[in-house]
């Protein structure tokens, strides 16, 4: 079901319209997302093409799933994408459960999610969430499952999704192994009950917005303003996007949740944007402000294009005139006599004083990051909110009658941070580590008796369920590694197979087979070694640097790095010609299994003098 927003003449009516128009479009819908803030340029509205997501005869303003960001970001998962899973919605590690068992199922399968992975690996550039952006901003571009083929050519498309449109045969094929459009089909019930609970906190959103702004919701004027659920993506990361004249945001819903505040900054774009593009020429004359704010810690765009850095100053402004302040409302009491309203006046004044000190220290936090016209589009908006015109209709007063030479000296004194804030957009705050995940972190930086202090009480606490399981059989493996960095091969040795015997995670599965054909390796059992490296193939996690160290090991004989490997080649044990492996900068046998660089600590020694590894 999808209803268009209708135009109006009166605003109440056009805010019920409102109420009544933003709807969920079913689910064959597509969607799309990119990382970066929305475009300051009015030359993106030529350059590039709508995303296949939007409908030309669709709602204005609409809340949709997406099959082909669903198939995009279950690949992405399926080849080591973890970013905020524990915080995400319980659906996203069934999707990811459904998939290992169709992958354990057939070889096919894994040759091919080992080829998508593969070229996931090859194309890492920052190693954050960005590299994950041009995938979203890719998959908004793909027609419906199977197809999956491009809706535009590479020139119409964003740049940052030409990068990895080679991906897309891959993704084809991955996902017609797996059979996702079956996990989807079981699935999407999950989406459709998260749209109806977003629903409402995102029509009260814009809502709220548009009556602050005394503007009706968005007549048909060729725009659209798209939110995408998918919860297979990190919640903690919001990837908004202008395409053209659509803008689209994609967020993770975790418990009806979805950060409101970041959807309503790209939401305020939408409304904003056309308004100051329209008056590009006379903002133009604030070119001089571009000169005093060279040192600011902003993006290049900001201090560059003057459209773009007014257009977040008024945003920035209209967020700290309506920011929830953390401070209780205050209101009179009812029935108060008339002699006691000098007190509860004097109360309500204090009580203004402390939320418009809030707001101010936001403002000047702005200021002090590059925004220099935050200040002033904040003492703007002060009249604004006491004339009854709409901003549509006092924006160009604002723009007009603005004394740049003013904003310039107020911009020379200012004092800009070292550092900028983290755009809302594009990063994730880092969350704190615990348990196991601590425990990994401890490890990596040599703090072993934190590690084994964590797993242990890990074990202690274990019980029947499936998921104390799992986490002993994670412990187990951290506790072998602590075993092998503080010389005691033995008990590590017992560690990798209770971890082999009770996990069913592929990654710790595979380094553990590793690990131990290592410590085969090391004390000249390479017959023996040779089987455990085929093992973790044979297990097949889809992670390159899991495969890399699986085959060098079938190809040579592990040595640890600077010592010699003294095992008697007329024994058999070696390959006939094949030199003893050395570790590779920065690995080791006893690296985590995400990955952890090695101790450059000389390796202790193991019982039979052999160098153990660290």
């Amino acid at each position: 079901m999808t209803r268009r927003l209708q135009s109006s003449a009166f605003f109440p009516a056009a805010i019920l319209f409102f109420l009544a128009g933003l709807v969920p479009i079913p689910v064959q819908a597509q969607s799309s997302s990119s990382s970066s803030n929305p475009a300051s340029s009015a030359q993106v509205y030529a350059r590039e093409k709508a995303p296949s997501l939007i409908d030309p005869a669709g709602p204005t303003i609409s809340l949709i799933p997406s099959e082909s960001l669903f198939e995009m970001a279950a690949a992405l998962n399926a080849c080591g994408y973890d970013e905020g899973l524990e915080e995400s919605a319980p659906i996203r590690k069934r999707v990811r459960d459904q998939m290992n068992q169709a992958l354990a199922q057939s070889d096919d399968a894994r040759t091919k999610r080992d080829a998508l992975c593969l070229f996931i690996a090859q194309h890492r550039i920052t190693g954050s969430e960005r590299d994950i952006s041009q995938y979203i901003s890719l998959a908004l571009y793909l027609t419906s499952p199977p197809e999956l083929e491009l809706t535009a050519d590479l020139t119409e498309m964003p740049p940052d999704s030409t990068q990895v449109a080679e991906i897309v045969p891959l993704l084809r094929s991955f996902a017609a192994a797996v059979d996702l459009h079956s996990i989807w089909l079981t699935s999407h019930r999950n989406y459709d009950d998260e749209i109806d609970t977003l629903h409402d906190p995102l029509s009260q959103m814009i809502v709220a917005t548009n009556l602050y702004l005394k503007m009706p919701a968005s007549t048909y004027d060729g725009r659209r303003f798209i939110v995408v659920i998918e919860p297979q993506l990190s919640p903690t990361v919001v990837n908004a996007r202008i395409y053209g004249t659509d803008y689209v945001v994609v967020v993770s819903p975790v418990n009806g949740k979805i950060p409101m505040i970041n959807v309503r900054h790209t939401y305020l774009h939408y409304v904003i944007d056309p308004l100051l593009f329209e008056r590009s020429n006379a903002i133009d004359r604030e070119q001089p402000i571009l000169k005093e704010i060279r040192d600011a810690p902003l993006d290049f765009r900001f201090r560059s294009d003057t459209v773009a850095l007014t257009i977040e100053c008024l945003i920035k402004a209209i967020e700290a005139r309506t920011m929830e302040t953390g401070i209780p409302e205050y209101k009179i009491p009812n029935g108060v006599d008339r002699s006691q309203m000098p007190r509860y006046e004097h109360e309500r004044e204090l009580y203004q004083q402390k939320v418009d000190g809030v707001r101010w220290a936001a403002v000047t936090h702005d200021v002090q990051q590059g925004y220099v016209l935050t200040q002033y589009f904040y003492e703007q908006l002060l009249l604004f909110e006491k004339d009854p015109a709409s901003l549509k209709d006092t924006i160009g007063e604002m723009v007009y009658s603005m004394d740049v030479d003013q904003q310039v000296q107020r911009a020379r004194h200012t004092e800009f941070d070292k550092e900028g804030d983290e755009d809302v957009l594009q990063h994730s705050k880092p969350r704190p580590l615990t348990g196991l995940d601590l425990a990994e972190a401890k490890l990596a930086g040599g703090d072993l008796p934190a590690a084994t202090a964590i797993a242990q009480k890990v074990l202690a606490d274990q019980d029947d369920s499936i998921a104390s399981t799992a986490n002993a059989a994670r412990a187990h493996f951290i506790l072998a590694r602590v075993d092998l960095m503080t010389g005691h091969p033995d008990e590590a040795v017992e560690d990798f197979q209770r971890t082999l015997a009770t996990s069913k995670e592929q990654r710790l599965l595979a380094w553990s087979h590793i690990y131990l054909g290592r410590m085969l390796d090391l004390e000249c059992k390479r017959d023996e070694a040779l089987a455990e490296y085929k093992q973790a193939l044979a297990v097949r996690d889809g992670q390159l640097d899991t495969r890399l160290a699986a085959e060098r090991g079938v190809k040579a004989a592990y040595a640890q790095h600077g010592h010699e490997h003294d095992c008697d080649d007329e024994t058999g044990d070696t390959e006939p010609g094949s030199p003893p492996q050395q570790t590779q900068p920065g690995e080791s046998p006893a690296d985590s299994a995400h990955g952890g660089s090695a101790s450059s600590k000389p390796a202790p020694q193991t019982k039979n003098s052999a160098p153990k590894p660290q």
